[in-house]
């Protein structure tokens, strides 16, 4: 199982997010390079408990039962259900959001689980600092994969 506590890990996934370009097209999906690239740094920043989003019950219990899917190797599926708070309209430039990204990855990494928030998920509810890492390796990786990284 791969995480982000990984120096390794973490210096495949940014090698990865250094092959985009402002040109870069989608695979799959509707966002843009720079709606990806904020989207991913607010998933950072909600492992990290800079952003805490709002869940209703009914997610907590379905996410509840799908938990299992942040500790596996299993990719997440394409296209899958968005949050709002992580829909993306406005961005700032390419290079911008990259610089960010890489920055909130790499805070992450060094931080360690001491760095990880004790907030729960929206959708999976409370994880350890362990599935934390695991799943925000698991969504950087679904969104490269996304744009043909």
């Amino acid at each position: 199982m791969k995480t982000l506590f990984q120096k390794e890990v973490v210096d495949e996934i940014i090698d990865r997010f250094n092959k985009l370009t402002p040109q870069t097209q989608r695979v799959w999906g509707k966002m843009s390079v720079e709606q990806m690239l904020t989207h991913c740094s607010v998933g950072m920043k909600t492992a990290t408990g800079q952003t805490v989003l709002k869940s209703g019950l009914f997610l907590r219990l379905i996410g509840s039962l799908l938990k299992s899917q942040t500790t596996n190797d299993k990719p997440f599926r394409k296209s899958s259900p968005t949050h709002p708070g992580f829909i993306i309209v406005n961005t700032e430039s390419f290079e911008k959001e990259k610089q960010h990204l890489m920055e909130l990855i790499q805070k992450f990494h060094v931080g360690g689980e001491a760095n990880c928030t004790t907030n729960p998920h929206t959708f999976f509810g409370t994880l350890t600092p362990t599935q934390w890492s695991s799943l925000m390796y698991k969504h950087l990786d679904h969104h490269l994969l996304q744009f043909g990284v």
